[in-house]
């Protein structure tokens, strides 16, 4: 099996649209979180949300731009940014070993809901004429393939909150094989429109607005806790096969060690400590390492009453009393939860984060849980830390769990 190296990181975040503003505001504890304003959002029961901190870099070409969905520019924008930043001279790829997975769980959701309002709401039949293309879920990794002209494997992945974790972990099992020597993989997601918000008001995981102050709603492992905030966004790596990145000096800023995946058939909305502890258990056991070896974990945190205590059991499962020593964190709490593209930017997170020597930090921890008693990291970031090894957790309704582990370029198991 071969290496897999990370070579390129780009971004589109509540937290900034570069990877060093992404770092910037988790440093320094900035919540991207915010109240909606406009007409549109005052039916919703709880008008909060995690909007990128900017839009994305336009299409240069403004035919196909009105072919593209919200989800789909953000995708785009991170793909640039990706590539840029690996400086991977295109012209001497073999286009047929270049892939793109991308990972996203409600597709182009604005597109659905202005075609709903036009034909429901206003009773008209004028739907726009690229509506199906526009909406699509694999539009995104579509158009990333047009642009770029990579005729490798191009796949979207739709496992709900876990779609970009599996898109990664799938893209770096690809590339470890021998099926493609570089892959662009991540996630992005558009979903702050009416529709799908009220659709996630309906099942109760929102949060309740914080009554102090809009951006600290989001209070994952906490006691007083009451749900998870949406956001948008993408975040796609660039990854290359670890001999041929080196060869052409590359900075890698990670390599891909870790992918556990399985499904959790306990319920289709209430996760179990077993099939999580069972993801972060196959990760160590695929990156040949023990659980002393992890230096930093990003949980998947949602903010939700039942996901915060089941991931905290599960760690400590997997982990034994190691879990105690472990910082763990929500980043969450300030970018809010991108849904299918959440697994893409955290695990990004966690990278950014060991390469700098941040240890992120879960804002709005105020109110111990004593169902939730690891070191989660509370409120501020620490400086300065030894980070190795990193783990990314992504945990889905419909039940597939992923785990993701990225090791330092300075440090390698093998």
């Amino acid at each position: 099996m071969r290496r897999v190296a990370v070579t390129g990181i780009g971004v589109i975040s509540p937290l900034g649209n570069s990877t060093w503003a992404l770092l910037e505001s988790l440093a320094a504890a900035r919540s991207g979180i915010r109240r909606l304003d406009g007409p549109e959002y005052a039916r919703l029961a709880s008008p909060i949300a995690a909007p990128a901190a900017a839009e994305p870099a336009p299409v240069a070409d403004p035919a196909k731009s009105r072919m593209m969905d919200r989800t789909t520019h953000f995708a785009l924008d991170a793909s640039r940014q990706a590539l840029a930043q690996a400086g991977l001279p295109l012209a001497t790829l073999d286009p047929s070993r270049v892939g793109v997975f991308i990972g996203t769980g409600m597709g182009g959701a604005q597109s659905t809901d202005d075609g709903y309002r036009t034909l429901y709401g206003e009773q008209s039949d004028r739907i726009k004429p690229f509506s199906v293309l526009l909406a699509m879920n694999s539009a995104a990794a579509s158009w990333i393939g047009l642009e770029y002209g990579f005729t490798g494997p191009n796949l979207t992945f739709t496992t709900a909150c876990s779609s970009s974790a599996v898109a990664i972990g799938e893209a770096a099992m690809r590339i470890a094989s021998g099926a493609a020597d570089v892959m662009l993989a991540g996630g992005t997601e558009a979903p702050l429109c009416l529709g799908p918000m009220k659709a996630w008001e309906a099942i109760r995981t929102i949060a309740t607005p914080d009554p102090r102050a809009p951006s600290a709603s989001c209070k994952p492992f906490s006691k007083d806790r009451t749900g998870m905030v949406l956001g948008e966004g993408a975040a796609v790596l660039l990854l290359e096969e670890w001999e041929s990145a080196q060869a052409r000096d590359a900075v890698i800023l990670a390599e891909i060690t870790g992918y556990g995946l399985t499904t959790d058939v306990v319920h289709l909305t209430h996760p179990s400590v077993e099939g999580q502890a069972r993801a972060m258990a196959l990760a160590l056991a695929s990156a040949r390492i023990d659980a002393a070896s992890v230096d930093y974990i990003n949980a998947h945190g949602t903010g939700t009453p039942a996901n915060d205590a089941v991931e905290t059991a599960a760690i400590k499962q997997v982990f034994g009393e190691r879990a105690y020593r472990i910082p763990v964190s929500s980043t969450k709490s300030l970018h809010g939860h991108l849904l299918g593209a959440a697994g893409a930017l955290e695990f990004a997170i966690a990278i950014l984060a060991m390469d700098a020597g941040i240890v992120p930090p879960t804002a709005n921890l105020l109110q111990p849980d004593p169902a939730c008693d690891l070191d989660y990291v509370p409120n501020h970031a620490r400086a300065d830390a030894t980070i190795r090894t990193v783990m990314s957790n992504s945990f889905a309704f419909g039940g597939t769990s992923v785990a993701l582990i990225g090791q330092s370029r300075r440090f390698h198991a093998h």
